[in-house]
């Protein structure tokens, strides 16, 4: 199997054209797919009411759990993929492609079954209220059936990363997010169908998203092609996929976790507008990070493939080109946020209350925002270089070892705003723990293995 151009140019590229030309078009396919978040709840808030929110607020952290076995196995695989690649061994990156296909669709055709039979206790667990549960219960009922759909686009689109075809990866989830923009109004006003309406629309999208993506591997324009691995795949490509994609499984189901805790913490210190203002606040927090998100997507196949081919310098200019320009970003986000914060909820709804709250929350929350770009760069890097235990830890700092603790203890003290406060507590904390490490690691990381006797960092 011979390397595409996709995947051979990130070793001989200059490092700012092969940063731009991977995290613009991953910027900008987030960007779509972050602002169809922002527009589903538009349309929910405005052809539903708060409490359709509520109900999306609910089921949002179901939906991340979900998302989660794909981002892992995707990104775990995708990783190996461009190490692979680097070491010109394009055999195995397709063996390992052939895996990342049948985990994710054993495990979706798993997760929906699950989730399907056990809708309302799920539900009520992850704290819908007799108010909010029919909204919730419509949207996640449907939902449900874009899992398969949804998981086999999301991984494969960081194989497709992996090779340098960025520009095809956005197009993914652009083919994807603009549907579901299109086809929200259509359901929810034109067929006055609400809640079910929104995850119809989203469904619809999903199938498009896999379909489209398939087709571009049969093509024969990728490196890689779709391999029959046989009903058993192989334990040790499993574990080594598992092992690197467990960061960002344990990052994704925190986050869910996260949302649960304050979710319920809201319906206590708060009530119900509170959980709707969450709502809203939530897909704000996914649209300011896409950004940074599309800089980590640059950033990895970068770093993995001339990790792989021992081009440290290479590994250098990417990290640090990628450091500044994801805090430049947060720095922009930050004094936007700070100083219109009433324009940005008075996008999403009408409703005078929702916005007081919201404005408050909204200057609490992202009070340390610059913070954050250091601290994903940090751990993309890591996950990149397929160090699993650093990127499991800085994977699961934010939002486990610090956010979800500062949610159960800082209410106790200042009540609702205790709530809001866990989450510049929580950023404030997860730098300082990234900069550490990567400040102990970066001679290591840096350093060509060929002029060290054991350059791993631990």
């Amino acid at each position: 199997m011979k390397q595409t151009k996709h995947s051979e140019r990130l070793g001989t590229d200059s490092i700012p054209r092969l940063m731009t030309n991977l995290s613009v078009p991953a910027f900008v396919g987030m960007f779509v797919m972050a602002l169809y978040n922002v527009v589903d709840t538009i349309f929910i808030a405005r052809g539903v009411g708060t409490l359709g929110v509520a109900g999306l607020s609910i089921v949002f952290p179901i939906q991340m759990i979900l998302g989660a076995f794909a981002a892992a196995i995707g990104i775990g695989g995708s990783t190996i993929i461009s190490r692979r690649l680097g070491e010109k061994r394009e055999e195995e990156a397709n063996n390992v492609f052939g895996h990342v296909t049948w985990l994710v669709t054993f495990f979706s055709l798993i997760m929906l079954v699950l989730a399907l039979l056990f809708l309302e206790p799920i539900l009520r667990m992850f704290g819908a209220t007799d108010a909010i549960m029919p909204y919730a219960s419509d949207y996640l009922s449907i939902i449900l059936f874009g899992t398969i759909f949804h998981t086999f686009a999301m991984s494969n689109n960081n194989v497709v990363r992996a090779e340098g075809n960025a520009t095809m990866a956005m197009k993914t989830m652009l083919v994807a997010s603009l549907l579901n923009i299109a086809l929200d109004p259509v359901f929810i006003f034109g067929f006055d169908m609400g809640m079910q309406g929104a995850a119809l629309a989203t469904v619809i999208s999903q199938a498009s998203a896999a379909v489209w993506i398939f087709m571009y591997f049969r093509s024969g324009k990728s490196t890689l092609q779709f391999t029959w691995i046989g009903l058993i795949p192989q334990l040790r490509v499993v574990k080594e996929i598992a092992a690197i994609g467990s960061g960002t499984f344990v990052r994704q189901v925190s986050s869910s976790s996260m949302v649960i805790f304050v979710n319920l913490a809201l319906v206590q210190y708060g009530g119900e507008l509170e959980v709707a203002v969450f709502g809203i606040i939530i897909r704000l927090l996914m649209f300011t990070v896409m950004p940074m998100f599309g800089i980590v997507q640059g950033m990895q196949p970068i770093v993995g493939y001339n990790y792989g081919a021992n081009l440290m310098e290479r590994v250098r200019k990417t990290v640090t080109l990628s450091i500044t320009t994801s805090t430049l970003i947060a720095l922009t986000i930050w004094i936007a946020i700070q100083a219109f914060p009433g324009f940005f909820m008075g996008i999403f709804t009408e409703d005078s209350e929702v916005i007081r709250i919201g404005v408050n929350a909204l200057g609490i929350i992202f009070l340390v925002t610059p913070l954050v770009g250091f601290q994903m760069i940090s751990g993309g890097l890591y996950q990149a270089l397929g160090k699993a235990k650093i990127s499991f830890v800085l994977s699961m700092a934010r939002q486990l070892l610090f956010l979800i603790p500062m949610v159960l203890i800082l209410p106790t003290i200042f009540g609702l705003q205790g709530v809001w406060m866990a989450f510049p507590v929580s950023d404030t904390l997860a730098f300082i723990l990234s900069l550490a490490i990567f400040l102990r690691d970066r001679k290591k990381i840096f350093t060509s293995r060929s002029a060290v006797r054991n350059p791993a960092v631990s």
